[in-house]
């Protein structure tokens, strides 16, 4: 990757380490789907703009229909389901979980970048992470398990929106893109959001500023930059952001607010990071070598 990719690369994994911690902030006194349409419009009110500014809606004609599909599978499926997921486990669990995502994406596109030997025992490694993860901390705790499973349905979901932008939306601009996906996700999520709003002088400013925050830097520039390093980087490497999100999100979980980090956790974790290394091998070729 070259400078900018670099760049983009340590921006989005500290913008995608911070959600899960102001998540779990803004559910102490919002619904979550009130979260997740008020981070979505805040982004769009946002993106929206940009994009008129710069004069790159054009590009989205046509595309319409693959952009809705993605405003799906990136944004509305898996905000909801690591929204509510977070009501039954810790934030920092929560971005390790999402951690399993390099390791599927290596699985999406096995048809371009064939599973050599070592990517199969990195497949292996990474899902043996997830199982030892999971097992050792919500094993018996039935909505704990709902909760993973929800936040790993969430993975499942933003790998595949990571192929389907590098396979059909890396020409689109990426303020083009996110103006309309967060748009699209606005118009679906608002109405349901209607009917979960909350008493006056029920929330506190807290919770108000977990959610701007949520809005304007983890979705709106997060986007942003995340879909320009596909096209600069693509999926593969994209994706490797999970390297840094779960340690972004466990500081934050365990340090400001003190959730447990237990031995179980950090073996997990790490077995889910050497699976994701060792799925996302390139092969050794002087052209990938002299492309890097």
């Amino acid at each position: 990757m070259n400078r900018r990719a670099w760049l983009l690369f340590v921006l989005v994994s500290v913008l995608w380490g911070v959600p899960y911690f102001l998540i779990k902030i803004a559910i102490d006194d919002l619904s979550p789907v009130l979260v997740v349409a008020g981070r979505c419009a805040i982004g769009a009110a946002t993106l929206v703009p940009i994009a008129l500014l710069r004069g790159s809606l054009g590009a989205l004609r046509g595309r319409l229909g693959v952009v809705a599909g993605l405003a799906a599978v990136h944004i509305v499926g898996p905000f909801l389901l690591i929204t509510y997921g977070e009501t039954h486990i810790s934030s920092s669990l929560t971005g390790i979980l999402i951690a399993i995502e390099p390791v599927v994406i290596a699985l999406l596109m096995a048809n371009t970048e064939p599973i050599t030997g070592i990517r199969v025992a990195g497949l292996v490694t990474g899902f043996l992470g997830v199982v030892v993860l999971v097992g050792l901390d919500v094993s018996g705790d039935r909505w704990g398990l709902i909760g993973a499973g929800m936040v790993l349905l969430a993975a499942l979901s933003y790998a595949y929106a990571t192929k389907l932008v590098q396979q059909r939306l890396s020409a689109v601009p990426p303020d083009a893109l996110t103006a309309a996906t967060t748009s699209i996700s606005s118009v679906v999520l608002l109405p349901f959001a209607l009917f979960r709003l909350p008493s006056p002088g029920a929330v506190g400013a807290d919770s108000w500023l977990a959610l701007a925050g949520l809005g304007l830097l983890c979705t709106a520039l997060a986007l942003l930059a995340f879909y320009r390093l596909i096209a600069l980087a693509g999926s593969n490497k994209a994706g490797l952001v999970t390297y840094v999100n779960p340690v972004v999100a466990a500081l934050l979980g365990v340090t400001l607010l003190h959730e447990p980090l237990g031995a179980g956790t950090v073996a997990g974790f790490l077995l889910i990071v050497a699976g994701c290394w060792l799925s996302t091998r390139p092969a050794r070729t002087p052209a990938l070598v002299n492309a890097a």
